[in-house]
Protein backbone atom coordinates (compact mmCIF):
# COMPACT_ATOMS: atom_id res chain seq x y z
CA UNK A 1 0.00 0.00 0.00
CA UNK A 2 1.42 3.38 -1.03
CA UNK A 3 2.27 5.90 1.66
CA UNK A 4 0.14 9.01 1.78
CA UNK A 5 1.77 12.43 2.06
CA UNK A 6 0.48 12.50 5.66
CA UNK A 7 2.29 9.20 6.33
CA UNK A 8 5.50 10.63 4.88
CA UNK A 9 5.15 13.79 6.97
CA UNK A 10 4.63 11.83 10.17
CA UNK A 11 7.60 9.57 9.34
CA UNK A 12 9.80 12.69 9.02
CA UNK A 13 10.33 11.99 5.29
CA UNK A 14 10.00 14.43 2.40
CA UNK A 15 6.34 15.09 1.59
CA UNK A 16 4.26 17.28 -0.71
CA UNK A 17 3.28 20.39 1.26
CA UNK A 18 0.46 21.07 -1.21
CA UNK A 19 -1.21 17.67 -0.82
CA UNK A 20 -4.99 18.23 -0.74
CA UNK A 21 -5.56 16.31 2.52
CA UNK A 22 -2.81 18.25 4.31
CA UNK A 23 -4.06 21.59 2.97
CA UNK A 24 -7.57 20.78 4.24
CA UNK A 25 -6.18 19.81 7.65
CA UNK A 26 -4.24 23.08 7.88
CA UNK A 27 -7.34 25.04 6.90
CA UNK A 28 -9.36 23.24 9.59
CA UNK A 29 -6.70 24.14 12.18
CA UNK A 30 -6.72 27.74 10.95
CA UNK A 31 -10.50 27.94 11.42
CA UNK A 32 -10.11 26.68 15.01
CA UNK A 33 -7.24 28.95 15.99
CA UNK A 34 -8.88 31.99 14.38
CA UNK A 35 -11.96 31.30 16.51
CA UNK A 36 -9.73 30.81 19.56
CA UNK A 37 -7.99 34.11 18.86
CA UNK A 38 -11.31 35.96 18.68
CA UNK A 39 -12.89 34.38 21.78
CA UNK A 40 -13.18 36.58 24.87
CA UNK A 41 -10.76 35.71 27.67
CA UNK A 42 -13.83 35.79 29.95
CA UNK A 43 -15.18 32.71 28.15
CA UNK A 44 -12.87 30.24 29.89
CA UNK A 45 -15.08 27.24 29.13
CA UNK A 46 -15.27 28.10 25.44
CA UNK A 47 -11.52 28.61 25.26
CA UNK A 48 -10.90 25.24 26.93
CA UNK A 49 -13.17 23.51 24.41
CA UNK A 50 -11.39 25.16 21.48
CA UNK A 51 -7.96 24.14 22.79
CA UNK A 52 -9.20 20.55 23.19
CA UNK A 53 -10.56 20.57 19.62
CA UNK A 54 -7.34 22.03 18.22
CA UNK A 55 -4.64 20.12 20.12
CA UNK A 56 -4.04 16.38 19.97
CA UNK A 57 -3.77 16.05 23.76
CA UNK A 58 -4.46 18.63 26.47
CA UNK A 59 -3.89 18.35 30.21
CA UNK A 60 -5.93 20.18 32.80
CA UNK A 61 -5.50 23.89 33.44
CA UNK A 62 -4.13 24.79 30.01
CA UNK A 63 -4.35 28.33 28.68
CA UNK A 64 -3.53 29.80 25.27
CA UNK A 65 -3.58 33.55 24.67
CA UNK A 66 -4.13 35.19 21.29
CA UNK A 67 -2.69 35.47 18.74
CA UNK A 68 -1.84 31.76 18.58
CA UNK A 69 -0.85 30.08 15.30
CA UNK A 70 -0.11 26.46 14.39
CA UNK A 71 -0.05 24.21 11.31
CA UNK A 72 -2.23 21.22 12.19
CA UNK A 73 -2.91 21.38 15.91
CA UNK A 74 -3.41 17.63 16.22
CA UNK A 75 0.36 17.16 16.53
CA UNK A 76 0.51 19.36 19.65
CA UNK A 77 0.41 17.43 22.93
CA UNK A 78 0.57 19.40 26.19
CA UNK A 79 0.47 18.30 29.82
CA UNK A 80 -1.19 19.89 32.82
CA UNK A 81 -0.89 23.64 33.50
CA UNK A 82 0.41 24.54 30.04
CA UNK A 83 0.47 28.28 29.34
CA UNK A 84 1.16 29.99 26.02
CA UNK A 85 1.33 33.77 26.25
CA UNK A 86 0.57 36.20 23.42
CA UNK A 87 1.70 35.58 19.81
CA UNK A 88 3.11 32.05 20.10
CA UNK A 89 3.69 30.02 16.93
CA UNK A 90 3.87 26.21 17.07
CA UNK A 91 4.48 24.72 13.62
CA UNK A 92 3.50 21.11 14.22
CA UNK A 93 4.34 19.29 11.00
CA UNK A 94 5.64 16.59 13.34
CA UNK A 95 4.68 16.08 16.99
CA UNK A 96 5.38 18.76 19.58
CA UNK A 97 5.20 17.07 22.97
CA UNK A 98 5.23 19.33 26.04
CA UNK A 99 5.18 18.17 29.66
CA UNK A 100 3.47 19.54 32.77
CA UNK A 101 3.86 23.09 34.10
CA UNK A 102 5.42 24.55 30.96
CA UNK A 103 5.26 28.29 30.35
CA UNK A 104 5.75 29.92 26.96
CA UNK A 105 6.44 33.65 27.14
CA UNK A 106 5.19 35.98 24.38
CA UNK A 107 6.26 35.22 20.82
CA UNK A 108 7.82 31.82 21.53
CA UNK A 109 8.25 29.88 18.32
CA UNK A 110 8.51 26.08 18.17
CA UNK A 111 9.22 24.67 14.73
CA UNK A 112 9.06 21.05 13.67
CA UNK A 113 8.59 22.13 10.04
CA UNK A 114 11.54 22.51 7.68
CA UNK A 115 12.43 22.32 4.01
CA UNK A 116 15.18 20.32 2.27
CA UNK A 117 18.57 21.86 1.58
CA UNK A 118 18.37 20.84 -2.08
CA UNK A 119 17.02 23.82 -4.00
CA UNK A 120 15.16 21.67 -6.54
CA UNK A 121 13.25 19.79 -3.86
CA UNK A 122 12.64 22.97 -1.86
CA UNK A 123 11.26 24.95 -4.82
CA UNK A 124 9.04 21.96 -5.66
CA UNK A 125 7.32 22.54 -2.31
CA UNK A 126 8.59 19.42 -0.62
CA UNK A 127 8.63 19.71 3.14
CA UNK A 128 10.17 17.73 5.97
CA UNK A 129 10.22 17.93 9.71
CA UNK A 130 11.47 16.55 13.00
CA UNK A 131 9.59 16.15 16.28
CA UNK A 132 10.27 18.44 19.27
CA UNK A 133 9.80 17.54 22.92
CA UNK A 134 9.95 19.69 26.04
CA UNK A 135 9.97 18.16 29.52
CA UNK A 136 8.18 19.17 32.71
CA UNK A 137 8.57 22.48 34.55
CA UNK A 138 10.17 24.39 31.67
CA UNK A 139 10.01 28.10 30.95
CA UNK A 140 10.71 29.42 27.46
CA UNK A 141 11.52 33.12 27.44
CA UNK A 142 10.05 35.68 25.07
CA UNK A 143 11.02 35.48 21.40
CA UNK A 144 12.88 32.22 21.89
CA UNK A 145 12.97 29.82 18.96
CA UNK A 146 13.08 26.02 19.21
CA UNK A 147 14.23 24.41 15.95
CA UNK A 148 13.20 21.02 14.49
CA UNK A 149 14.48 17.93 16.28
CA UNK A 150 15.27 19.65 19.59
CA UNK A 151 14.51 17.81 22.83
CA UNK A 152 14.65 19.64 26.17
CA UNK A 153 14.70 17.84 29.51
CA UNK A 154 12.91 18.77 32.74
CA UNK A 155 13.44 22.06 34.57
CA UNK A 156 14.95 23.86 31.57
CA UNK A 157 14.83 27.64 31.35
CA UNK A 158 15.33 29.16 27.90
CA UNK A 159 16.48 32.79 27.92
CA UNK A 160 14.59 35.40 25.95
CA UNK A 161 15.63 35.59 22.31
CA UNK A 162 17.51 32.28 22.42
CA UNK A 163 17.73 30.16 19.27
CA UNK A 164 17.83 26.53 20.36
CA UNK A 165 19.51 24.48 17.63
CA UNK A 166 20.32 21.33 19.64
CA UNK A 167 18.98 19.28 22.54
CA UNK A 168 19.70 19.82 26.25
CA UNK A 169 19.15 17.65 29.34
CA UNK A 170 17.59 18.46 32.72
CA UNK A 171 18.15 21.35 35.14
CA UNK A 172 19.83 23.94 32.94
CA UNK A 173 19.42 27.56 31.94
CA UNK A 174 20.24 28.08 28.27
CA UNK A 175 20.52 31.30 26.30
CA UNK A 176 22.12 32.84 23.23
CA UNK A 177 22.27 32.21 19.51
CA UNK A 178 22.94 29.37 19.21
CA UNK A 179 21.75 28.55 22.73
CA UNK A 180 24.30 27.19 25.19
CA UNK A 181 24.23 26.35 28.88
CA UNK A 182 24.80 29.43 31.01
CA UNK A 183 23.88 27.85 34.36
CA UNK A 184 23.33 24.41 35.85
CA UNK A 185 20.50 24.50 38.37
CA UNK A 186 21.22 23.13 41.84
CA UNK A 187 18.90 20.52 43.32
CA UNK A 188 17.31 23.23 45.44
CA UNK A 189 16.78 25.52 42.45
CA UNK A 190 15.39 22.69 40.32
CA UNK A 191 13.04 21.68 43.14
CA UNK A 192 11.52 25.16 43.07
CA UNK A 193 10.37 24.51 39.51
CA UNK A 194 8.62 21.29 40.50
CA UNK A 195 6.24 23.20 42.73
Amino acid sequence: MAQTEYDKMMAEDLYDVNDRQLVEQREHARDLYETLNQTSFHDTEGLQQLIKQLFGTVGTGSEVRPRFICDYGYNIHVGNNFFANFDCILLDTCPITIGDNVLLAPRVQIYTAAHPLDVGARTSWLGCGKAVSIGDNCWLGGNSVILPGVHLGNNVIVGGGAVVTRSFGDNVVIAGNPARVIKHLTREEAAQYRG
